[in-house]
């Protein structure tokens, strides 16, 4: 049967069954059964018939009633901060990886740093019987998790700590990155450096903004006023605070960029200027090797990949202590962070 004569059979929200396909291949339920769960019993030329009718209707097996008397739903739920960040793509692509090659579904979505919208996305998920959840939170009190949790869905939080649950989380070393971010510029010959990061309440922000402080301290160096920004990384909101540490008869000489967002405007509102300063940004971006810009590197797939393993080491049974595993970073020297004062 031609394809147009196939989907003549079928109409849009009405899908074709195994009672379709035994009715079609001329056999019974059980025998249509057998194909689809590749169970044996079945002659070569009946599974032939069988498989000819679940082309020619366009059947997929329904898994909801084989879902329901496993008790699994082979599906995972991935929350992340913003789905467009280039950080989270390669560790959503790792999460997906671990998650495939345990023959599970990865459902993701994204917050936008939007507590609410994060407690509605873990919910959701939960209403729709994931196994698990990985989280990376926007909020900072988890407990309207606690039920789903003695309900048995395995939880793993990534990049930030959860609050008030005791769960296993993966986290990367923001503090000891940021610490030898600035350290790099001191080495460097830089006393007068600015800091501009995330929004406060975020952990990341502040574990970087302690990070620079101890770095400082460790030289000897008091930080002056004005030399820390933290805030939307809104572009505006960015460029002023750049503007304004570059600005006034001692300006700083570097900036150590919290995030990559922060890194990119930076970026863009140093390459308008004609005075040298040095720049050291947290996470890679795109280009920055090309670019020549000094970052300290989280491993995202490692961090995707190592939440991943945990979740589904609860999932098979392992009952130990819960886990908080802190990953290292990397710094990439590429000649913005070596720049000497101007």
């Amino acid at each position: 049967m031609d394809r147009t004569a196939r989907h003549s059979e079928t109409r849009y929200g009405n899908r074709p069954t195994m009672k379709d396909v035994a009715a079609r291949a001329g056999v019974g339920l059980k025998t249509v059964s057998r194909v689809v769960n590749s169970e044996p019993g079945v002659t070569p030329d009946t599974e032939r018939r069988v498989q000819e009718a679940i082309e020619a209707l366009g059947f997929r097996r329904n898994d909801s009633a084989r879902v329901l008397r496993k008790g699994r739903t082979a599906s995972i739920g991935l929350v992340l901060e913003d789905l467009a960040d280039p950080f989270y793509g390669p560790l959503s692509r790792a999460v997906e990886e671990v998650a495939r090659a345990h023959g599970a579904l990865l459902i993701n979505g994204s917050s936008a740093e939007d507590p609410e919208r994060e407690q509605e996305l873990v919910l959701a998920l939960c209403a729709r019987r994931v196994d698990g959840l990985i989280v990376i939170p926007a909020g900072d009190d988890h407990r309207y998790l606690e039920p789903e949790i003695k309900a048995g869905i395995a939880t793993v939080f990534v990049d930030r700590p959860a609050g008030h649950v005791d769960v296993d989380m993966v986290l990367s070393d923001s503090f000891g990155g940021s610490r030898e971010g600035v350290a790099h510029l001191i080495v460097h010959g830089h006393r007068r450096i600015g800091f501009i990061g995330d929004q406060p309440r975020i952990h990341t922000a502040t574990e970087r903004l302690r990070g620079y402080h101890a770095a400082m301290a460790d030289a000897g160096i008091t930080v002056a006023d004005g030399w820390v920004s933290l805030g939307s990384t809104e572009p505006e909101r960015v460029r002023t605070a750049v503007e304004e540490m570059l600005s006034g008869p001692e300006p700083v000489t570097a900036l150590f960029a919290g995030n990559n967002r922060v890194t990119v405007t930076v970026v863009r509102v140093l390459a308008e200027r004609e005075r040298p300063v040095a720049l050291v940004g947290f996470d890679d971006i795109e280009l920055a090797d090309l670019l020549g810009i000094t970052v300290i590197s989280q491993d995202a797939a490692a961090v995707g990949r190592t939440a991943a393993e945990h979740l589904f080491r609860r999932l098979d049974g392992a009952d130990h202590a819960t886990a908080r595993v802190e990953l290292p970073t990397t710094l990439i020297p590429r000649g913005s962070g070596e720049l000497p004062p101007a």
